[in-house]
């Protein structure tokens, strides 16, 4: 039976009041001191989907209550690792049920937002993949749904939740290399072309019409599907989006501001690779952020994509450096840290000898912190400031030119050209884009 309207956004409805009542309490300890699991929803069960879900499994805190995907194989294929889980293709019964008080997006870029607000909406807590929007606009808007329900966003940069990494970046703004001025964040990798191929008509398996959602409906192509959407701009965000932002992430937090920059510059395009995706293979970017009085002086991040070319910088394929006034800091979520005075002398930084970064360590912060347990490693805002980067790196090399940028008011000044791009074209029947659309 086809969802009816009011179903289709639970938009001021006493349904949507009184799950967000009911997940409120349940979100909580009871006052026995009975530790009760949380209920969980996994939507988007490709390979990322499948870590969250694997993950989830393996925590006793929380108990996967529902499944989602809208390619039935691969639904069937996760329903025989959570064999207790409900399954469906349509994520809006996943929060129509108000036992579950955490839904895990896992899904194509231009869903994560969308999927979000509406979670958000059903009062439900959410742990949303990276990037956690599609465009800058959508993160702004994440971070502003996130504080109007009191809900907990926790962003798929597991970086954030890895001790020893953690330990690294503590020695970074403590000044074990002065005053961090450059980062330097690099995605250097062999990735294939995809091809060039012709609209066709989708799988049997695929509902192709809830993938686009509330995208621009374009009809379907063998290249533009399962994970090679990561390079179309109506439903990707390229590389730098992709990888990069992993270590993006990474540069803005040792860098430590707090804030967009203020000038973003990048050149790029498609030099090796000719086939039908339309983001940059080679690319390199420049963020200013300005002075301000919690930060002395101008400060640089600077990422390089190279997606052609196996020869890593330092060794490192996807890695960061970190230049201060009285040193620098080589380091890779590999495992690899690296610290030189200003004279080129290694200085000992003793850290945790694990160095795994994973999903579940994640998963089990943002656990423990909808417990009121812990700090939240990775919020909306951290989210944001971080995924507005490959946003703003992808719209200079589309414009071909440098601009600057509002921090406060997150637009780009006095050029309609370039903030038209801040934002995308949403399909205005389709049910997920009501949502976006009512709530901007």
């Amino acid at each position: 039976m086809p969802l009816s309207p009011r179903r289709a956004f639970l938009k001021h409805s006493s349904l949507a009041v009184s799950s967000a009542l009911a997940v409120t309490s349940l979100a909580q300890p009871s006052l026995a001191g009975k530790r009760e699991k949380l209920r969980v929803g996994v939507i988007g069960l490709g390979g990322q989907g499948k870590a969250h879900l694997r993950s989830y499994l393996e925590n006793p805190d929380v108990e996967v209550a529902w499944i989602c995907d809208v390619d039935s194989e691969r639904l069937k294929d996760a329903a025989s690792l959570a064999a207790n889980a409900n399954t469906t293709g349509d994520l809006r019964r996943i929060l129509d049920d108000a036992t579950v008080q955490i839904v895990s997006i896992a899904t194509p870029d231009h869903w994560h937002t969308p999927a979000a607000l509406m979670a958000l909406h059903a009062g439900k807590h959410v742990y949303v993949e990276k990037p956690c929007s599609h465009n800058v606009r959508e993160g702004k808007m994440l971070v502003e749904a996130a504080r109007k329900s009191g809900k907990l966003v926790q962003h798929g940069t597991q970086s954030r939740s890895a001790p020893w990494i953690r330990q690294a970046m503590q020695a970074l703004h403590d000044g074990i290399i002065g005053d961090v001025i450059v980062a330097k964040a690099w995605d250097v990798q062999f990735r294939a072309p995809i091809g060039e191929a012709q609209p066709s008509e989708p799988p049997q398996n695929l509902d192709y019409d809830s993938w686009i959602g509330p995208a621009k409906f374009v009809p379907y192509q063998t290249n533009r599907g399962h994970y090679t959407w990561h390079w179309w701009y109506d439903f990707g965000t390229g590389d730098a989006g992709n990888d990069g932002v992993h270590e993006i992430d990474i540069a803005r937090w040792g860098l430590g501001v707090q804030q967009h920059p203020s000038r973003v510059a990048a050149i790029g395009g498609k030099y090796v690779h000719q086939d039908d995706q339309q983001f940059p293979d080679t690319m390199t970017a420049v963020f200013e952020y300005p002075a301000s009085s919690t930060q002395a002086s101008n400060k640089q991040l600077i990422f390089e994509m190279r997606l052609w070319s196996r020869y890593y910088p330092h060794n490192m394929d996807n890695a960061n450096e970190f230049l201060g006034t009285k040193g620098r800091m080589l380091f890779t979520k590999r495992g690899k840290v690296q610290v030189f005075d200003e004279k080129g002398k290694e200085i000992e930084l003793k850290i945790t000898e694990d160095r795994t970064v994973s999903v579940g360590e994640h998963q089990k912060n943002f656990i423990a912190a909808i417990r009121g347990e812990v700090a939240q490693n990775a919020d909306a805002a951290t989210a944001h400031l971080s995924s507005s980067l490959p946003h703003l790196a992808n719209l200079a090399c589309r414009l071909g030119r440098s601009f600057a940028f509002d921090p406060t008011s997150e637009t780009i000044p006095n050029d309609p050209e370039a903030n038209r791009y801040l934002t995308r074209t949403y399909r205005d029947d389709h049910w997920g884009a009501s949502g976006i659309i009512k709530m901007s």
